[in-house]
């Protein structure tokens, strides 16, 4: 379901995080505070190891925090028992990660499908609707193909094409063309442009800034903290 332009999905407050491991602690976040809407294009850029990714595993509820709040939809994802937040996530995000994380032994349409089953949809639904985003990401003749036979681009697509099949209201996007080259990435953004266009709203973790500039809004990252939330720039790191 789509929401109106400019309403609040998203709204975290405070939000720390430390992974620990033994006696070493490393903080991660350090009192984040941040605003999704609808319609957001939201790149995030920073320095590697300095929170991008776990920003949003975070915000979306992948990832425990130590502190703070995330809301969406007015719920508080964190107070949520494991179940209802995997199922929230099900219904309210879409995830596309540099790495694909396709399943194996399943064809291109059978990837698409997985979020639906989760849902309850029906098989026959859940047959047709990945079949019809499979076409809208250009990759018809190729759903009965696993993703080992399929090229990096094409395994980017399919991922595309699960995370949109749900009709989320945000999308995560972790460096969704770092392993891809420049044409194919230049059409996978063109196809994240083209979703939030729609009225989806995107949150994209880049290191290259040309792709940074495209958003909406640019948030850049620093030792955990966000130090810059505003239009994008193409001055560099903040």
């Amino acid at each position: 379901m789509m929401e109106p332009m400019g309403q609040n999905i998203l709204r975290a407050r405070e939000v720390t995080k430390t992974y620990r491991s033994g006696k070493l602690e490393v903080p991660a976040l350090r009192g984040v505070d941040l605003d999704i809407d609808s319609g957001d294009l939201i790149t995030v850029m920073g320095p590697s190891g300095n929170g991008k990714t776990t920003l949003l595993n975070c915000l979306s509820g992948i990832d425990t925090i130590d502190s703070g709040t995330v809301h969406i939809d007015g719920d508080e994802i964190h107070a949520m028992r494991d179940g209802a937040r995997t199922q929230h996530r099900a219904e309210r995000m879409g995830f596309i990660f540099q790495s694909f994380n396709l399943i194996p032994v399943l064809s291109a349409e059978e990837n698409v499908e997985v979020p639906l089953g989760i849902l309850g949809v029906s098989n026959k639904e859940a047959r047709q609707r990945a079949q019809d985003m499979l076409e809208r990401v250009g990759l018809a003749d190729r759903r009965q193909n696993r993703p080992r036979e399929l090229s990096g681009g094409e395994q980017q697509r399919v991922a595309i094409a699960r995370a949109l099949v749900t009709q989320p209201a945000i999308i995560w996007a972790d460096e969704p063309t770092g392993n891809l080259d420049s044409e194919t990435a230049g059409a996978i953004i063109d196809l994240l442009l083209e979703v939030n266009e729609a009225g989806q709203s995107v949150l994209m973790v880049t290191h290259d800034r040309g792709i940074g500039a495209i958003g909406t809004r640019t948030v850049h990252v620093r030792d955990g903290l966000i130090t810059y939330d505003g239009a994008p720039t193409t001055d560099g790191i903040h």
